[in-house]
């Protein structure tokens, strides 16, 4: 199984790994710093290098329980040392988004006892739906003061691993409408922005909130009779 550096060191820019498996799916490596997605954050993007020669990241995901890393071209054989670069700015700013999301899900259930029903994100931008029978301009507005107030407020954003019973003796720890954790995983992965929101989450993120910088709220609709959206922009 590859080592999941992604979730130790959101911000591993570079690293040293083996290439254990090449197959149709592409790359398996002994340790990564490349997210596969997931949750709603896309794979990351960049290079994997070998002596001389670059080869392009084009897709991670995961597939018959390992991470694969779809590049251009052949790649080296089993065994090879390569060096893995990632897009950084692209990550970067889908660790700000991500962070974004939970500011939002976390302000929106302390504040309004909205639980969400669906999200997805991209570089700069993403969206979340809640369980809103009504949503308004007005409620838009207080909304946007609310998370941007988290914002400034620059908590911390910390993350540890428990034990699955453990995990699930914390009160209101999956927020979303149907609980998407897979009943064989053990561990659980937990996200905290301290003081604001707690949740089981994979994904990556950035270690305070004043590094989402300013929030703005650019479009809501509803999606349905209790179903509402809210879609966020970042500041590049």
């Amino acid at each position: 199984m590859t080592a999941e550096l992604f979730h130790h060191d959101s911000y591993l820019r570079e690293f040293q790994a083996m290439i254990t498996e090449v197959s149709e799916h592409g790359v398996a490596l002994d340790r990564t710093a490349f997210y596969p997605g997931g949750g709603g954050q896309p794979w990351d993007s960049g290079e994997l290098r070998f002596a001389e020669q670059i080869w392009h990241v084009e897709r991670v995901r995961r597939a018959e329980g390992e991470i694969w890393h779809q590049v251009e071209g052949s790649p080296p054989q089993s065994g090879a040392q390569v060096e893995g670069i990632l897009d950084w700015e692209r990550r970067y700013q889908l660790m700000r988004v991500h962070t974004a999301m939970h500011i939002l899900c976390g302000v929106i259930w302390r504040d309004y006892g909205a639980s969400v029903t669906g999200g997805n994100m991209e570089p700069l931008r993403g969206r979340m739906d809640f369980e809103f029978e009504s949503m308004t301009k007005e409620l838009v507005a207080e909304i946007e003061s609310r998370i941007n107030i988290e914002v400034e407020a620059a908590r911390d954003v910390s993350t540890r691993i428990l034990p699955r019973e453990e995990a699930f003796e914390i009160p209101d720890l999956i927020r979303t409408k149907i609980n998407l954790l897979p009943a064989g995983i053990e561990q659980v992965r937990v996200v905290e922005i301290v003081g604001l929101d707690l949740q089981a989450d994979g994904g990556t993120h950035v270690a305070n909130t004043r590094e989402v910088g300013p929030i703005r709220i650019t479009d809501y609709k509803s999606k349905g009779a209790i179903n509402k959206r809210l879609v966020v922009e970042l500041e590049a």
